[in-house]
């Protein structure tokens, strides 16, 4: 026979096995919550009852769950208090939430009040005015030419989605647009000045 006749053969298969062991095992709950903990964690941090969320939906038994996470949080992989402070600086930071929005974002997210305490000591009162007067100016450059009426509402109601009173809002807006007119006067003799 030809070496060709032989590389064309192969060798015979074993014939499947009937066995418990070839049958599809169900994955053990732990095994599940590790793969769902690891899995979110590696997208973005999360807190504990994000987690568990996700596990009970998965039908993973609490005492798993519980199980599961406690390791994940001896470990340092789910830490509910640097999830919070990270929360508040971010949301604070780039979305100029205020205090109170964060909070109710923070007890969505499942974090304890004490912890969420904590976390918020990081903005007080004068944070929470810069932020908000960020936010306003932000939305007067996008409303310009619109009349004033309508950019107060709009300023407002920015502001108001983003958890500050209605009467720091106005009074920011109402700041604004008057530095704005201010500004816009002395550019205005500027501009006659070099007309003339």
């Amino acid at each position: 026979m030809s070496n060709a006749g032989a590389r064309r053969r192969r060798p015979a298969q074993e014939p499947p096995s009937t066995g418990a062991a070839a049958q599809d095992a169900e994955p053990d709950p732990e095994s599940v919550a590790r793969s769902i903990a690891l899995r979110l964690l590696t997208g973005a941090p999360r807190s504990r009852a994000q987690l568990e969320e996700a596990m009970a939906r998965r039908e993973v038994p609490q005492d798993v769950a519980a199980r599961v996470l406690d390791r994940f949080t001896e470990v340092g992989l789910v830490n509910d208090a640097e999830y919070a402070r990270m929360l508040v600086r971010t949301r604070h930071e780039e979305r100029g939430l205020s205090r109170r929005a964060l909070a109710v974002e923070l007890r969505r997210k499942g974090i304890d009040e004490e912890t969420a305490a904590g976390a918020l000591e990081q903005v007080d009162g004068d944070d929470e005015v810069e932020a908000a007067r960020a936010v306003v100016r932000r939305k007067l450059r996008a409303t310009t030419g619109l009349d004033e009426a309508t950019r107060l509402r709009r300023v407002a109601g920015t502001l108001g989605r983003k958890g500050y009173a209605p009467g720091l809002a106005l009074r920011l807006a109402r700041e604004e647009l008057a530095a704005e007119a201010g500004s816009d006067d002395g550019a205005g003799g500027d501009v006659d000045f070099w007309d003339a």
